[in-house]
Parts: structure tokens; C-alpha cells; sequence
């Protein structure tokens, strides 16, 4: 039987957390997924206890089978997804259940820790789903997701390869809505629900109370199936043992709850054993089908939000003018004396905001966002913060954004960040929850949900300088779908660098501010030629600055430089973006005066 038509008239249950329910019965420390090839007989007993106990939405033993997590090679992690499935089938024959069981293709996510990353893990997820596919499997079931940027070439897949096969995708979110890589619930559902998925949902994450509200703030969509799974509870340790609670009288009635709120697929995630489903199933039998009510989202929101930042006028709108950034590099120590002579020297200056690098190159400095806040309240001119991924996972950086939105720092520069040097990555660990597009996409969403009344103003970074100029047009136009509203550049020291940029204005219509950096001495030069990666200097540019030079004549140079790079890029950047060596700032007038 088709499982969409069964659904549009039954409502299904799933079975539990076959993982810990396998890890609790043998306690072997090892995989469940092994024990496909090395000891069947388990893995078929398990499938048979939660179809006896009312399941009927089984999912393989196959949640860790991919080649990094099992250590094997391709033909092995298929292997083992045949057996799998196999003995998921086998199962359901020995059940003698006359109602129909269907049997789905389970996907987990790919640790972060594989070493996988981007095209590797879509390369991936595809070889899993063309497994699943060839074996004939009723549902592909992608589960416990943050995001679904990287099972989408697999989802597509599926969907050219079989219009019959049902494809369920579920997200982990925490008790407060939002998953691993930031996103909320809402979010998640929304966007799943615009893929050629038949179903979208939650598992994991939270128990079954916590479940309840986070399905009650959804907006459901009536031509998708919605799927629930929460856990058994919340996890404790007892003697190094992983341990959920167990009350499943509770854990149904919450469910129950799901299922007249609109959910077709309900059962459980991990802590959930057949007992569980029992209950659950027991419960929910005989009630009808539910219609999906659409949350009201009830938030007052101002009638026209009325945009702050330095693009944008007292009015709101887009200032028609040739913008001045000007970074200040926040101090290695607590003695901020410099910086600020710096900032008050730029008063008056035609500066429409003051950028601050996060910590660069891994090494230590004062936070951008606090020096940003310092700087503000002490010159009162505009100012944008650096915000890298490197250090602080999706929490801390939403909580971040708050933090400056109530000191009314409109302004973001959003970037991935340079790696930790390889001296201190032993004893100090990169974050990297995602990259720049991602966290853009966080701000996105807290602009339409949390600062909807005042959105801030965030951009990001073009290296023009990249070999592949295709990916960097690429990556600008997925940082213009994620909100990006404007960028800053590399330094640009030449003609041919200041042609790229041309070329990424003229194919994305993206605002930029380009990047000068007035150079002050020959030793300055060479640096950045040899120990900046991503930056060109050109060797005839070296040659313009005197082999002794004094600090007068270098300057000279820079300021000279300056005017070069401006008067090339002038006719189709939307401004500047100077970085001056050593935080000298009182160049910039004379930089000013010159062109």
C-alpha cells in the first residue's frame, strides 16, 4: 500500500530510539550498526519487539551507517545497509502483522569531527540515499538534522529517481526551538516544507512536555505529512551509562496532545523502548485525523520597520553616497589609550563607520563588540563589529547579536575567521558551527523574529583576490540570499585586482566598499606580501618605497597608493574601506584631500 494514501486516512506510529534501546539490552560499546553483519539475530529482535508493540513506521538500523562512522570503505557501509534492511524486512514477515508496516531507509547526520565537509558530505549523503533507493525501501527518513544544506543533492535525487518514494526529513532543536547550526524550529519547517520531501518534523533534542510547545508555535502546512519524535526525557549518567527516563503513560499523553494538534507520524527518539510505543500506540488508536491549524504568530510588528546602520539615513532609506569605513584593530592588552586617540582623530573626518576585526590570525585581542560599544558611546560615530565563527557556537552568538542590538550597534560585518595558529590548536579549540553564509542566515532570522521592529544592518567579506573567481561570485551571491547588504574587500594594491572586483560588481549588483590600505614603509610592504595570505602586492609596488626611507617619505608613498587604488575603483564601488598600519588614522585626511 502507498504510504501517502494510508496517511491521508490513518495516523502512523514510529518505532522508538533503536540505538540506546540496543546499547541498554547488550552493552557492548560498540555501534548498533554493526551489529547488522555480526549479529543479526539482534538487530531483527529489536524491529520485531516495537512492531509487536504498534509500529508501523520502521526505521533501519542504519542511523551511523556511512563510511565515517562505520570506518568503512563503500562497498562495506553498503553492505551493511542491505543486511539492514534486510532484517528490517524479515521483521515485519515474522510479526504476522496483517496491517501494513512500512519499512524507511534511515540517514543521521555525519559528525562534525569526520573531517567531512561541504561537496564530501553531499557526495555522501547521496551514495546513502541510492543505497537506500536499491533496496527497495517504502521511505528514505533523514532525521536529527541542524540544517539541510548538505542532504539536499540527496533529497533531489531521490525525488528525479523515484516519484514513489516517501521522504520524511526531521531537525533536532533544543527546549528553546533552535538547532545546532542557530536555526529555529520555524525556520527549519518553513523552508523543509518548499522541498520535494513528502514529510518534516522534530526528533530528538527534547522530551515529549518541550515537544508539545515548540509543535504548538509551527505553522503547518496542509500538503505536508508532519512527523514527531521526541525523546523518552532528558539524559543522566550513571556510571558512565547514558540513562532517559522512563515514564511512558506521561510520554503518551504528551504525544497524544501532537496527534490532535495535526501529526501523522508520531513515535519516539532517544530513550523511547517498544514499552513506550506500546503505550503510545494503545493511546492514540481509534482517534480521528486531525486538520492542521496554522499557528497565529500574535507579535505586534511596527507597520514599517524603520532601518538603522550606516547605509541608511535618520528616514530609513538608502543614503546615495560614496561610504568611508575605516577598521581599528582592537588592542592585544587592556590598554585601549591608542585606539581611541585614533577613533577621536577621525571626528569630523567624513567617516560614516568604524570597523573592528575579531580577534584575526587566532590571536587574542580585545572583543570587537565591546570595543565597537566603547568606541560608540565615545566619539558617537557609527560602528560595526567583525563577528567570526570560529569562536562561539550558535547560542552564544545569537545571544551575541542581543547583546549589541541593546547597545545600539546596528552594524555587522559577518565573516568565517581565520584558523587558530597550529601552536595553540592542542589546548584551544575552533568552533566553526558553520561558516559566514550560515551565520548570516541566523541573522536573517533574528531580523524577522527578534529585531523585526529594527533589523540590524550586516555584510560580509569578498576576497577577490581567490584563484577561482567563479566560487568567490558564488559565495557573494549565497551571502546577498542570506542578507547581506553589503561588503567589505581585501586591500586592493593593483589594476588587476581592482578588475576582478569590477567583474564581481557587474555580475552580482552587490554594494561594495573596496579595500585600501595605505602601505607606510617598504618593510610594511614585504610583510604583506609574504605573510598575508590573500592579499597581492605587487612587486612594482614594493619598488615605489625607498630602500631607508624615513616614516615621512613611506607614509608619502602610502598616501600616494592610496589615491591610485581610489581613482581606479571609483567609477563603480560604493565606497572604501582603509585599514591603515598601526591604527595611523590621521592619514586618512590627507587621503581625503587628495582625490
Amino acid at each position: 500500500m502507498n504510504l501517502r494514501e494510508y496517511l491521508k486516512t490513518h495516523t502512523i506510529v514510529a518505532d522508538g530510539a533503536f540505538g540506546t534501546y540496543y546499547a541498554e539490552k547488550y552493552s557492548t560499546g560498540e555501534l548498533p550498526e554493526i551489529a547488522n553483519t555480526e549479529h543479526p539475530e539482534r538487530v531483527e529482535g529489536l524491529h520485531l519487539e516495537y512492531i509487536k508493540a504498534g509500529a508501523r513506521y520502521i526505521r533501519t538500523n542504519t542511523y551511523a551507517s556511512n563510511s565515517h562512522m562505520l570506518s568503512k570503505n563503500d562497498e562495506k557501509v553498503k553492505e551493511n545497509i542491505e543486511a539492514a534492511v534486510k532484517l528490517a524486512r524479515s521483521a515485519v514477515g515474522k510479526s504476522g502483522i496483517v496491517e501494513p508496516v512500512f519499512i524507511a531507509g534511515d540517514i543521521g547526520p555525519i559528525p562534525e569531527m569526520s573531517g567531512f565537509a561541504g561537496k564530501q558530505n553531499e557526495q555522501e549523503y547521496i551514495k546513502l540515499a541510492e543505497y537506500m533507493l536499491g533496496q527497495g525501501v517504502d521511505a528514505v527518513h533523514f532525521e536529527t538534522f541542524a540544517d539541510y544544506e548538505d542532504i539536499l543533492p540527496a533529497i533531489r535525487l531521490l525525488r528525479e529517481k523515484s516519484e514513489d518514494i516517501f521522504i520524511s526529513l526531521c531537525f533536532c532543536v533544543n527546549q528553546y526551538g533552535y538547532s545546532a547550526a542557530g536555526l529555529s524550529a520555524k525556520r527549519l519547517i518553513s523552508e523543509a516544507a518548499k522541498l520535494p520531501v513528502d514529510a518534516v518534523g522534530l526528533n530528538c533534542g527534547v522530551g515529549s512536555g518541550h515537544m508539545v510547545q515548540l509543535f504548538g508555535e509551527l505553522n503547518l502546512l496542509p500538503d505536508k505529512y508532519v512527523m514527531v519524535l521526541p525523546n523518552a526525557g532528558y539524559p543522566n549518567f550513571t556510571r558512565n551509562q547514558m540513562h532517559f527516563g522512563n515514564a511512558p503513560a506521561y510520554f503518551a499523553d504528551r504525544v497524544k496532545e501532537l496527534v490532535m494538534g495535526g501529526a501523522d507520524i508520531v513515535g519516539g527518539c532517544c530513550g523511547t523502548k517498544p514499552n513506550t510505543i506500546e503505550r503510545l500506540a494503545g493511546e492514540i488508536a481509534g482517534l480521528p485525523k486531525y486538520d492542521k491549524k496554522p499557528h497565529e504568530d500574535n507579535r505586534k510588528a511596527a507597520e514599517t520597520p524603520k532601518r538603522k546602520g550606516f547605509l541608511y539615513d535618520q528616514d530609513g532609506n538608502i543614503r546615495n553616497k560614496k561610504f568611508i569605513a575605516v577598521e581599528l584593530a582592537p588592542p592585544f592588552d587592556a590598554n585601549d589609550e591608542k585606539l581611541l586617540e585614533s577613533a577621536h582623530a577621525l571626528v569630523g573626518a567624513g567617516v560614516d563607520v568604524l570597523t573592528f576585526p575579531d580577534s584575526p590570525s587566532g590571536r587574542t585581542r580585545v572583543d570587537s563588540v565591546l570595543m565597537a560599544d566603547k568606541v560608540y558611546r565615545e566619539t558617537g560615530i557609527e560602528v560595526m563589529p567583525h563577528i567570526c565563527c570560529r569562536d562561539k557556537n550558535a547560542v552564544a552568538m545569537r545571544s551575541l547579536f542581543m547583546g549589541a542590538r541593546i547597545n545600539d550597534i546596528h552594524n555587522l560585518l559577518i565573516i568565517t575567521g581565520d584558523p587558530l595558529p597550529s601552536m595553540v590548536r592542542a589546548t584551544v579549540k575552533s568552533v566553526f558551527n558553520f561558516d559566514s553564509v550560515g551565520l548570516m542566515k541566523i541573522a536573517r532570522e533574528m531580523n524577522e523574529e527578534t529585531f523585526y521592529d529594527s533589523p540590524l544592518c550586516y555584510g560580509g567579506a569578498i576576497n577577490q583576490g581567490r584563484k577561482n573567481l567563479e566560487v568567490e561570485i558564488g559565495r557573494v551571491k549565497k551571502k546577498m540570499e542570506a542578507g547581506a547588504e553589503f561588503f567589505l574587500t581585501q586591500p586592493v594594491f593593483c589594476k588587476e585586482d581592482a578588475d576582478r572586483l569590477r567583474r564581481i560588481k557587474e555580475e552580482t549588483g552587490a554594494r561594495i566598499l573596496c579595500g585600501i590600505m595605505p602601505l607606510i614603509s617598504r618593510k610594511n610592504a614585504l610583510f604583506m606580501k609574504n605573510e598575508i595570505s590573500g592579499v597581492n602586492v605587487p612587486d612594482e609596488l614594493i619598488e615605489k618605497y625607498p630602500e631607508n626611507g624615513s616614516r615621512q617619505e613611506g607614509e608619502q608613498v602610502g598616501i600616494e597608493l592610496a589615491k591610485a587604488m581610489i581613482a581606479i575603483t571609483e567609477d563603480f564601488v560604493d565606497g572604501w574601506y582603509f585599514s591603515f598600519p598601526f591604527n595611523r588614522t590621521y592619514l586618512l585626511k590627507n587621503i581625503l584631500n587628495l582625490f
